[in-house]
């Protein structure tokens, strides 16, 4: 990163990556907790995340194609369906209302529940494949099963269920070792 200035001896660091979202694109999301703080570390915290992402894509016009919710963080893979609101609204929605309902139940009002989220437009088939294994895979290689479709707040077993067999073995085929993707929570 190249530093930036704004004149003599001030120097600008930015704070956040810079969004930039279109309604019509495919996206891999990845949000943390502030701190990477384990705050949805139960059944019921994990099920809020992953009810609510559920119900807000639907409301906002956004395909969830995978996804995975873990106590300070989760993935997913989304794409924008005709006439879908800017992702960017959906994720605040999703972040204020998951903050709000956990600090209720915590009995934290006004505490930062979410950090920040990162987003990487998908562009070529390839990337899109394997980041869509990498998301299902994800509860593995995070060491909470064996096998991904074990893990309750993930979408790897809805995939294997709905997807046709052959599509599942390709997308699982896709390697993901040496993907540049944020996830050291």
């Amino acid at each position: 990163m190249t530093e930036q200035t704004d004149g003599p001896g001030v120097k600008q660091w930015p704070h956040a990556p810079v969004h930039q979202l279109t309604p019509d694109g495919v996206y891999m999301v990845t949000a943390a907790t502030l701190h990477k703080e384990h705050l949805f570390k139960t059944r019921e915290t994990l099920t809020l995340v992953e009810d609510a992402l559920l119900s807000l894509s639907r409301k906002y016009d956004w395909q969830l194609e995978a996804w995975a919710v873990f106590a300070n963080h989760y993935h997913l893979v989304v794409r924008g369906l005709p006439g879908s609101d800017d992702l960017g609204k959906l994720l605040k929605h999703l972040h204020a209302d998951t903050a709000r309902e956990l600090n209720r139940v915590h009995n934290a009002p006004g505490r930062q529940v979410w950090f920040n989220f990162w987003e990487t437009r998908l562009t070529y088939e390839r990337s899109y494949c394997a980041r869509l294994n990498y998301v299902h895979q994800n509860p593995v290689r995070h060491g909470l099963v064996p096998v991904a479709n074990q893990y309750r707040w993930c979408s790897a077993a809805w995939f294997e269920r709905t997807a046709p067999a052959p599509v599942v073995k390709t997308i699982y085929s896709f390697k993901i070792d040496k993907l540049n993707i944020r996830d050291d929570f």
